[in-house]
């Protein structure tokens, strides 16, 4: 494993576990102590600039210190230029304190990382610990008309939840996936003797959809996979250039009551109903529907979301 990743030395080791519990128990004066003793055994130990960072942010919460918040920033700019790519998603921690200095925050080798160490859980977590429903949700906003969809994008398409839910509406079904390991689950589910997917693909969804053919698709889906974007205009405008004229497309979202776009505590995004509607109207999309639904459950408590359903205009 890259040194970046693992420190290499027992005792940092040791220095980094200990400090990992004091944060879960809250203790942040004890866990920047212990990530500082380990980042002096191995400086450029990632995970304990992280730590670190998340410490010290932790401290100026409790007593609303510049410099403490400016310590916190120091920490995670150091880990990310140990990591540039950010598969541990330090960028989400800059953005918060307002130093992320323009780039998303949440990059693909986060995600990607993220999702393949999640995998083998994934559909058990999802569904039974947090009562995830988006996939029904989904395909319950749909119109009755057509009964029968002819090619269908299933965007992150995961372990294939959603397209499970969604496979005798559909003739042709492709999805795409940063994880290789959820695409490593998805390809191995069946349908009625034949696979799930027609065809799967690994990649950024973005990236994914610019290289499909224009009016190629007449179905678009994204369940609890947004959240993981900013700003939907260019996913959007992508999704418009694949659907053919009364194409559709659904998703889900989370969402907040404040203006355009929210990045929570849990690393995920929060877009306010404006939001989707101007970047929908920017796209050549219609709204068709835009229903509050409760996707799943976090803490016991439901998140507010949004199950959005969009027809691309005839022109």
């Amino acid at each position: 494993m890259a040194t970046q990743y693992s420190s290499g030395d027992l005792l940092a080791d040791r220095r980094y576990r200990y400090a990992e519990a004091c944060l879960a128990d809250g203790d942040h004066a004890g866990a920047a102590d212990l990530a500082e003793q380990a980042l002096e055994i191995v400086p450029r130990y990632a995970p304990a600039w992280l730590l670190l960072g998340r410490a010290r942010e932790g401290l100026a919460a409790q007593g609303d210190d510049p410099a403490l918040r400016e310590a916190a920033a120091r920490a995670y700019a150091c880990a990310l230029d140990i990591d540039p790519d950010d598969t541990l998603g330090v960028r989400a921690h800059l953005v918060r304190l307002g130093e992320g200095g323009g780039l998303p925050a949440l990059s693909p080798a986060y995600v990607r990382a993220l999702f393949d160490g999640y995998a083998p859980r994934f559909e058990r977590h999802l569904v039974e610990g947090l009562r995830y429903v988006g996939p029904q949700l989904v395909c319950d906003a749909l119109p009755p008309e057509p009964a029968q969809f002819g090619a269908a994008l299933d965007l992150g398409c995961g372990t294939g939840l959603m397209g499970a839910a969604i496979r005798d509406r559909v003739g042709q079904l492709a999805g795409v996936d940063l994880s290789p390991g959820m695409l490593a689950l998805a390809r191995a589910k069946s349908h009625n003797g034949r696979p799930l997917y027609d065809r799967l693909a690994e990649g950024d969804l973005v990236a994914f959809l610019a290289a499909e053919p224009p009016d190629s698709a007449d179905l678009c889906l994204a369940a609890d996979v947004l959240i993981y974007v900013a700003d939907l205009a260019p996913v959007l405008e992508r999704i418009a250039c694949v659907l053919r004229p009364r194409g559709v497309a659904a998703f889900t979202v989370q969402s907040y009551d404040g203006e355009g776009v929210l990045l929570g505590t849990d690393g995920r995004y929060a877009h306010a109903d404006a939001h989707i509607e101007a970047a929908a109207s920017g796209a050549g999309l219609e709204i068709l529907s835009l229903r509050p639904a409760d996707v799943r459950r976090e803490g016991g408590r439901p998140v507010p979301g949004r199950v959005v359903m969009l027809r691309r205009t005839a022109a």
